[in-house]
């Protein structure tokens, strides 16, 4: 039964159905020869959905459309340009540091990347060629999901189950997110003194420096409250996310005034297709996870890797491998739901760290959103920029395989990414 609902979710997603319904076809087809009867599938979606602590996802989700209509991304910029100075591959390093500071407001790649193709495209563009202006962007886009708060980390986080809490995957991502940056800061480095593009930028001044910063810190204080807050257990993800709902409508309206009652309607709706969007993914992939759990899938899969090495290091380099294939072909969220109640539970038989593995497993994935054919930022900036994806693949080479480098660090050396949560009270299970 197994083989048929992976076999024909595979052949409904490469005939164009949205993989939310693939999945949910795929899991009427095999009940029609199962014993359980079709009265299953609304129990099961219902069961699903009907969380708590999902309802984090929408109000994060909320909070960062406002946060970018709001106009916190030209402020994010103001402050990037005074902190870098005029250097060689100023903008570049403004680009980063522009995407790094979104991440901590938005916690998505998606509309990270929207946000800046839109606002710096144009100015990458003049100073750089277009497939590396456009890489830039994706690169900085990509953070979204890595540093805190993450979408990306509040889905695995729930399709983990109690071993894994929100706040200490959000620390996780702390550490080699900084890591990651610095680094793709570097290879901007490298790449414009290669081809001798000009310093770009002010004039670096401490005066500028302060200016941008009394501007920008109503903007920073959210996710110090917000991530603060649930890190030190003053209220949960679920209400730490509808805080930051009320708090991106108060800098929208009163600090930044960019943001109008004629916007929130739009906003809303934006909102609620992509939560419908995740919500149909884990309702419909309940269904076919229950049926799998009943062909007795994860006890089997459990043997076969066991049976091809009793190492830790070993079991998550294969789970890498897995990611790496899954991550080119399969939208991240229906990744998570289909794949994280399958491999976590496999990764805790072998003493590992579940925040160790969490964090893994979200930074491949969020890897598998820069690599052809379904890299989804990869169609956004291609979109916005009207650039080939071929074009932005050769100019993004340098930036994933240092994403890689740093997933294969962090695999080799746990504390990277346990440290902080540890020393925040997150201990291993």
């Amino acid at each position: 039964m197994s083989l048929g609902i992976f076999l024909g979710f595979l052949l409904l997603g490469v005939i164009g159905m949205p993989i939310a319904f693939s999945l949910g076809f795929a899991a009427l087809v095999a009940l029609a020869f199962s014993d359980d009867g079709f009265a299953i599938i609304p129990l099961r979606m219902m069961a699903a959905v009907n969380s708590f602590p999902l309802m984090s996802i929408p109000f994060f989700i909320l909070a960062g459309e406002l946060m970018v209509k709001a106009g916190i991304v030209e402020r994010l910029i103001e402050l990037a340009n005074a902190v870098v100075g005029r250097v060689r591959g100023g903008l570049a390093h403004v680009t980063m540091l522009s995407g790094a500071g979104l991440a901590t407001v938005s916690g998505a790649a998606v509309s990270d990347a929207s946000a800046l193709s839109t606002i710096l495209g144009p100015s990458l563009t003049k100073a750089y060629d277009k497939p590396f202006a456009s890489a830039i962007i994706a690169a900085a886009g990509n953070l979204g999901p890595i540093i805190p708060p993450s979408g990306a980390m509040i889905v695995y986080a729930f399709m983990a189950g109690p071993s894994v809490s929100v706040g200490g995957l959000f620390m996780a991502g702390v550490v080699p997110g900084l890591i990651i940056t610095a680094g793709f800061m570097l290879i901007c480095t490298w790449y414009v003194t290669k081809r001798g593009y000009p310093a770009t930028g002010v004039a670096f001044s401490f005066a500028n420096v302060f200016a941008q910063l009394r501007r920008s810190i109503i903007i920073f204080m959210m996710p110090v409250v917000v991530i603060g807050g649930i890190v030190g257990g003053a209220f949960t993800a679920t209400e730490g996310s509808a805080i930051a709902v009320v708090y991106a409508l108060a800098v929208g309206f009163f600090v930044t005034r960019r943001l109008k009652v004629a916007d929130l309607p739009g906003i809303l709706l934006r909102s609620a297709i992509t939560t419908a969007m995740v919500g149909a993914l884990i309702a419909f992939a309940s269904v076919v996870t229950h049926l799998l759990t009943v062909d007795l899938l994860p006890m089997k899969v459990a043997a076969l890797v066991k049976s091809i090495t009793t190492s830790p290091l070993g079991y998550m380099a294969l789970v890498t491998v897995v990611l790496f294939v899954v991550g080119m072909f399969l939208e991240s969220n229906a990744a998570y739901i289909m794949l994280v109640p399958l491999l976590h539970p496999i990764a805790l038989s072998y003493g590992i760290d579940p925040l160790h593995f969490g964090f893994l497993f979200v930074l491949n994935l969020v890897i598998g959103m820069l690599t052809p054919p379904v890299g989804v930022v990869l169609f956004v900036v291609c979109s916005i920029n009207k650039i080939s994806m071929r074009e932005i693949v050769v100019a993004l080479w340098p930036f994933i395989t240092l994403m890689y480098g740093v997933l294969f660090l962090c695999m080799l050396f746990p504390p990277i990414v346990t440290w902080l949560p540890r020393l925040l009270g997150y201990g291993a299970a």
